[in-house]
């Protein structure tokens, strides 16, 4: 009788052993609002390829690209309740609700995309990450990042007064705003996918934007001038949603966070490999093309350093640590 409970429990004990383990299984959702075809969303489905593996099955992840769940701000509001498990987010959207990220985009703070990078990896960019989990409720695995932001125009821009009354498409975030406003220019935030009929129609006359997306886009076909000035950095981050990465086991987050972090970094390298041919593709286009550096737009530059350097804190450490790696 004793060895038949003794059974019983037994195979009661592996059935709930067997239905926990598929009670854990998971299939994340993961957002962000990059089309298809770019790097963000290509890296997505490979960590969600990844994911699968090293978890033998047991978790899977839908990618959703091309705001297919809303835009940055409706997608930050999901992770904050549970509704969306991962998401790609520009710096941007995080920059709205913790100013100190706003510090990423400081002009001029970085060179180059070889420079970013490295900024991005390092332990005081790091420290940013260490805020979200108070500040807004997500968990911020790592950095990525697209190419150095360029002004893409109908007419040309050889001075920042050429910059005057011009609406230009930005992403919707504080620092770029403040720093296009200082150029005298309108900054117009708008959805990445609605830029090219907004360029054709004349409802913007310029854009902030970075190489790879001006060639995947075709933005070029709407406005032949442009001004290479390299001025910010553009990063991404990878995140969790905090109500998410309670619920799950010290296991699963391990796995999440070193896989993720590894496509992040495949985001970053991508980018700095990329750079230089599609520099050269777009010197290849019948572009007029004009070259600015800091000081083409320096009256801009101190007037956002005196709004940024007081909201942004990190400004400082940044600063000094994109020094230290330029050397």
């Amino acid at each position: 009788m004793n060895r038949l409970k003794t059974l019983t429990l037994a195979v009661a004990a592996t059935a709930l052993a067997a239905s926990t383990l598929t009670a854990q299984a998971r299939d994340f959702r993961l957002g962000l609002i990059t089309p298809p075809q770019h790097m963000w969303s290509t890296e997505a489905e490979a960590f969600a390829d990844s994911l699968h593996e090293r978890s033998d099955g047991e978790h899977s992840v839908s990618v959703f690209p091309a705001q297919q769940l809303g835009n940055e701000a409706q997608m930050v509001q999901q992770l904050q309740t549970g509704a969306l498990d991962m998401a790609f987010l520009t710096i941007a959207e995080i920059s709205n609700r913790i100013p100190d990220f706003g510090a990423l985009y400081a002009p001029y703070l970085v060179d180059g995309v070889d420079h970013a990078a490295r900024l991005l990896r390092s332990d005081t960019a790091a420290e940013l990450l260490e805020l979200m989990p108070a500040e807004v409720g997500l968990v911020g695995v790592g950095y990525g990042m697209v190419g150095m932001r360029q002004v893409l125009s109908r007419d040309p821009i050889e001075s920042m007064d050429d910059m005057r009354g011009q609406r230009l498409r930005i992403t919707p975030f504080e620092p770029i705003r403040d720093f296009y406003t200082a150029t005298g220019a309108a900054p117009a935030p708008m959805p990445l996918l609605e830029v090219y009929d907004a360029l054709a129609n004349g409802q913007v006359d310029a854009i902030d934007m970075d190489f790879d997306s001006i060639l995947i886009l075709k933005f070029y076909e709407q406005a032949n001038n442009l001004l290479i000035s390299n001025h910010m950095m553009f990063p991404m981050v990878g995140v969790v949603s905090g109500r998410v990465w309670r619920e799950l086991s010290a296991e699963d987050r391990e796995l999440i966070e070193t896989t993720m972090a590894e496509h992040l970094e495949n985001v970053l390298t991508g980018f700095q490999e990329m750079d230089a041919a599609q520099e050269e593709e777009i010197r290849g286009l019948d572009l007029n093309i004009v070259e600015a550096d800091a000081e083409f737009f320096s009256e801009a530059i101190v007037e956002w350093e005196a709004t940024w350097a007081e909201k942004a804190p990190m400004l400082e450490a940044l600063r000094e640590e994109a020094e230290r790696l330029r050397q």
